[in-house]
């Protein structure tokens, strides 16, 4: 039987959204408020969401501990207060949407994962704008 649990986190960070490849006004036409050049930032909300069939020894899907560090070492470490276009190297080429953070995120944390664990990241950028990203 297949049963997922979840984890919130969450993070503070800036950025913006732009191409190098555009000039300004596309990427202000495009991005608009969020091509700023002087960054804004997101109070992010996560949710990770790990499926898996239930261990008969332990009672788990996963270890909820292990999880924890999981998203503390890979996520609130890397990017909570951080520029993501500057001090995250995954962002260096990547348009920081939270489209492509929930990517990154994502292949961040799978291979910690057992391969038999399926994987889901739920972005929040805003109370009302979010992102889910399960690998697909």
């Amino acid at each position: 039987m297949k049963v997922t649990v979840s984890r919130k986190a969450h993070f503070n960070a800036a950025h913006r959204l732009y191409r190098n490849d555009w000039d300004f006004e596309k990427n202000e036409a495009i991005f608009g408020k969020c091509n700023n050049p002087h960054f804004h930032g997101h109070n992010y909300e996560l949710i990770v969401s790990v499926t898996g069939n239930i261990d008969p020894e332990t009672g788990y899907v996963i270890d909820m501990k292990v999880l924890k560090n999981i998203i503390k070492n890979e996520v609130e470490d890397a990017f909570d207060h951080k520029n993501l276009n500057i001090e995250v190297i995954e962002f260096k080429t990547l348009n920081p949407t939270a489209e492509n953070i929930a990517v990154v995120i994502y292949n961040k944390i799978k291979p910690l994962l057992d391969n038999s664990l399926d994987l889901e990241i739920t972005l929040y950028e805003t109370p009302r704008n979010f992102v889910s990203y399960s690998g697909k």
